[in-house]
């Protein structure tokens, strides 16, 4: 089969490589239909995250139907249409029992990661029966490869974390795809004001269509006096980096209001400077976290049901052999206006 391996820190490539095959009895082999590229994907390509050896198929999103089973997997068949989740599942060790998928004890985000991933014509996914999830019928697959990770990790992550409540003021910081899924999600608890943070007007005009209220263009303005002009000195009641470098999380830390909540979603390559010394009297909360994707069930009925549609995220559609092509628009997003590619197979 074909595969975008990752070489070393800046190289990838498409290549042969051999097929994926049942190793254990909780395996299940899915032909990829549709996958995507993660900023993630782009942090591993820099040499943010050490632990992605050369040789490895990146990729931990996208849908495929069913071509192998394991002699236990008890939930699908061959033929079957599945949505693959970002983080593999055994379902039975104690981080998994209390929903923290995360960290499961034999799985985690491994896809991409640790083991092969989805960027690929096959790929072999651990403990199907809890990492898999059936298509429902007549569902849009690009908006479903949206619910692989970068939906449940807005929603999680970013607005439960940060505990978004009704009549909330809150911003976010940075309008990529999981900024603008927090927006998304963050409707689901009515806050009374979300405010976008960029630099890229494209995306901030994207933003106001997608249900934000107000916008501020880093490099026009001062979005730490801006937002404290607009909350009468007070600042937010959440701030949500969905960026992953120093200044925008220094930029919540001086947004937030007194009781108010950091939620940190961005993937960080680089320390970030805390100011405890600011911070400590504010009574603040600050979270940040891997996505457990416990919520996908979730994002899957809202979207059945047409309250939310991720698949507007989609700007760019590639055949899966044209991989370096879409990785080259990705990663030149602003210049591109690119939100989110579509890789079909």
């Amino acid at each position: 089969m074909k595969a975008l391996v990752y070489q070393e820190p800046g190289k990838k490539d498409w290549v042969e490589k051999d097929k994926p095959v049942i190793e254990k009895p909780t395996d299940v082999i899915v032909k990829i239909t549709r996958t995507t590229i993660c900023g993630t994907d782009l942090h591993i390509l820099k040499g943010d995250v050490p632990a992605v050896k050369p040789g490895r198929t990146l990729g931990h999103e996208g849908v495929g139907v069913v071509e192998e089973v394991g002699a236990a997997v008890a939930n699908f068949k061959p033929g079957d249409a599945v949505l693959i989740s970002c983080v593999t599942s055994c379902g039975k060790c104690a981080n998994c029992k209390r929903q923290l998928y995360a960290h499961c004890s034999d799985g985690g985000w491994i896809l991409g990661h640790l083991i092969d991933g989805t960027q690929a014509e096959y790929v072999r996914i651990p403990h199907g029966d809890n990492s898999l999830y059936p298509i429902p019928e007549g569902a849009d697959e690009e908006a479903l490869v949206m619910l692989s990770d970068i939906m449940p990790t807005g929603l999680e992550i970013g607005v439960q974390y940060g505990n978004v409540k009704p009549g909330d003021t809150i911003a976010i910081i940075g309008a990529g795809p999981v900024g603008m899924s927090v927006l998304l999600t963050a409707q689901f608890y009515s806050p009374g004001r979300i405010v976008m943070i960029d630099m890229d007007p494209a995306r901030l005009d994207l933003a106001r269509q997608f249900g934000a209220t107000d916008t501020i263009r880093v490099g026009t303005e001062d979005p730490v006096a801006r937002i404290m002009e607009m909350t009468d000195g007070q600042g937010v009641d959440v701030a949500i980096e969905a960026v992953g470098v120093p200044s925008t999380f220094d930029i919540c830390q001086k947004i937030v209001s007194a009781g108010g909540n950091i939620a940190n979603v961005g993937v960080h390559g680089k320390p970030v400077e805390l100011h405890i010394e600011e911070l400590w009297i504010k009574n603040i909360n600050i979270s940040m976290g891997l996505v457990s994707t416990n919520t996908t069930p979730m994002l899957l009925k809202t979207l059945r049901s047409g309250k939310v549609d991720p698949g507007k995220l989609v700007t760019h559609r590639f055949k899966l052999g044209e991989i370096l092509d879409a990785y080259e628009v990705f990663g030149n997003a602003a210049r591109e206006r690119a939100m989110k590619v579509i890789l079909n197979a």
